[in-house]
């Protein structure tokens, strides 16, 4: 009887049973049909952003992730910056680190500078071919030729080679490497989707947007400067998506420090009088003159550098201990030049500062960030021409305004003013600088002041230097960016590619190629249509024998010959396709 029970117990589990497995079979199915779905849905969404790029609300999803994987990137670079200066130097108070610097041994400031830049150098070693920190300049160089793409490794490297730099004793800034960083983030996620070049360079203009805005709490600058510097163009398809992210990256900043001002200001900055006005074209004419001389005195510590070390035979992995050596005694009487140096800008801002320690400091600092930038160390050149900007305007503010002292606002106006005069002609960025100013201090009331100020000193320098120090950088690469796309984009394209090759229909008779190599009329398969272009124009021929060229005793090998329409009609496409893009 009790076995008959427990029968058909079993008999009544049993169907239960199967039915609870063939519920999770079914559930199970219908998470596949959905993970499938869902993978069609983004593969699918994938293949419109690689069509159709930033038109696509797709595309603005993205720009969402990067802005955030950006931002948390700038504000994480900052809090470690943050962190190892604090341990490094033993302060709990960042804001005051210079302050505090002055007692502390004097072997501690030498020992730590150098201890950072043998690090660096060894990490530039390891992990970049030529021992060169990336930052700003390479970034551009990477929107207009390299499809938006920079070099991951050598940017990684280079981020780790910064942030010890700047927690050493560097005297540099964060913003260079945190820009070349969100470049990182974007080729990486450009490479996944294989995206083309306008979809590449859109997605790196939304890293660089926010980047900069979580590193400045500055949305509106953010997105202007990755339009106004790295894109180099206000095209409607990539405003939107780079305002998002520039957005979605302030969100990440303000939720990790707050909404506030990077430099407070107490006292009100007002024009007394428009008659005031010439004062800061005045200014602004000083400031252009300052910021030329702080480029070209990193320009030449770069050069005598590279000599020495040529001479000496240093290896390379010593070069940033060397400048570490220099910086740490250089930072003995001046702590100030330790850093990004946002404790004497604010001072500068709130008139803290005497005339002469004003123009002192300007001019030590001025030296530091030559001689960092000289030794490869890491860093940018944002900050440090903040604080020069903010130095010179006190110091021209506490001369000007004695002078005339009823139609004189206050000297910090003057600061304020340089600061963003002296910035916007070294980035060659005087929009998106202007706004950075305002967004920096929330001070909206000195916008007459300010772009004046900006205004000449931007147009000044732009004379004196290849428009910008980044661009300046890159024409001294034989990158040739400042004169605009007509005298870059030859160097884009291979005369292999556009040759007509041999056995082709249209081939010229190779009696007649031999003879024009043999009289030196000839060119390199590998070489660009930049290098053809001066042939033609020199020769006056219609085509150019393309050969490959072997050793010094090997005859050079015929591949084809290179037309001159054949390379007008490439180049007249690319500039047609450029101003599409810039104008779309």
């Amino acid at each position: 009887m009790g076995e008959a029970a427990e029968t058909k117990a079993g008999q009544k589990k049993r169907p239960r049973r199967q039915a609870l497995f063939g519920a999770l079979l079914a559930l199970q199915r219908g998470f596949a049909a959905i993970w499938a779905s869902v993978l069609d849905e983004c593969s699918r969404a994938i293949k419109v952003i690689r069509q159709k790029g930033p038109s696509q609300f797709q595309f603005w999803l993205i720009a969402v992730v990067i802005g955030i994987s950006a931002g948390a990137a700038s504000v994480g670079f900052r809090g470690a910056i943050n962190a190892l200066q604090g341990f490094f130097y033993d302060v709990d108070d960042i804001d005051h680190l210079h302050s505090f610097a002055r007692t502390l041994p004097w072997y501690w400031i030498v020992a730590l500078p150098i201890t950072g830049g043998l690090a660096v150098g060894v990490i530039l070693h390891l992990f970049t071919p030529d021992g060169r920190v990336r930052a700003v300049s390479d970034v551009v160089e990477g929107a207009a030729l390299n499809d938006g793409r920079v070099e991951i490794r050598a940017g990684l490297a280079s981020a780790l080679a910064s942030l010890i730099t700047l927690s050493t004793g560097g005297s540099t800034g964060r913003e260079g490497p945190v820009v070349h960083l969100a470049g990182v983030i974007s080729t990486w996620v450009s490479d996944r989707i294989h995206a083309n070049g306008i979809t590449g360079r859109d997605l790196l203009g939304c890293a660089v947007a926010a980047a900069v805005s979580a590193s400045f709490n500055a949305p509106i600058a953010g997105a202007l400067f990755a339009l106004e510097v790295v894109l180099r163009h206000f095209a409607m398809h990539a405003f939107a998506p780079i305002v998002i992210a520039s957005v979605a990256g302030t969100v990440v900043s303000r939720i990790s420090f707050g909404d506030v001002p990077e430099f407070s200001l107490p006292l009100a900055n007002q024009l007394e009088f428009y008659v005031e006005l010439p004062a800061f074209l005045m200014l602004g004419a000083i400031c252009g003159l300052v910021a030329t001389a702080m480029m070209r005195a990193v320009l030449f510590a770069e050069n005598t550098a590279d000599a020495v070390q040529k001479r000496s035979g240093l290896p390379r992995w010593l070069r940033p201990a060397v400048s570490g050596a220099v910086l740490g005694v250089m930072a003995i009487g001046s702590p100030h030049i330790i850093g990004v140096g946002y404790e004497t800008t604010s001072a500068a801002l709130k008139g803290q500062i005497g005339l002469r320690d004003a123009m002192v400091f300007a001019v030590i600092k001025a030296v530091a960030v030559a001689v960092t930038m000289a030794g490869r160390m890491g860093g940018g050149v944002f900050s440090p021409s903040l604080m020069m900007g903010a130095l010179t305007g006190l110091a021209f503010g506490l001369i000007a305004t004695p002078m005339f002292p009823e139609v004189s606002g206050s000297h910090t106006l003057y600061a304020l003013a340089g600061m963003g005069a002296v910035a916007a002609a070294v980035l060659g960025a005087p929009i998106s600088t202007t706004l950075i100013v305002f967004e920096l201090t929330g001070d909206w009331q000195t916008g007459l002041a300010v772009m004046v100020a900006v205004s000449i000193s931007t147009a000044l320098a732009s004379r004196l230097v290849h428009r910008s120090f980044f661009l300046t950088q890159l024409e001294r690469r034989g990158i040739h960016l400042a004169a605009g796309p007509q005298a870059y984009l030859l160097a884009l394209h291979r005369v292999a590619k556009v040759m007509r090759p041999v056995g082709d229909t249209r081939m010229p008779d190779e009696d007649r190629c031999w003879e024009m190599i043999r009289d030196g009329i000839y060119i390199d398969g590998n070489a660009t249509l930049e290098a053809a272009m001066p042939i033609f124009d020199k020769s006056g021929v219609a085509f150019i024998p393309v050969v490959t060229l072997g050793g010094d005793t090997d005859a050079p090998e015929l591949r084809g010959a290179l037309f001159h329409v054949d390379a007008l009609k490439t180049f007249n496409r690319a500039l047609a396709a450029k101003a599409a893009e810039e104008h779309s």
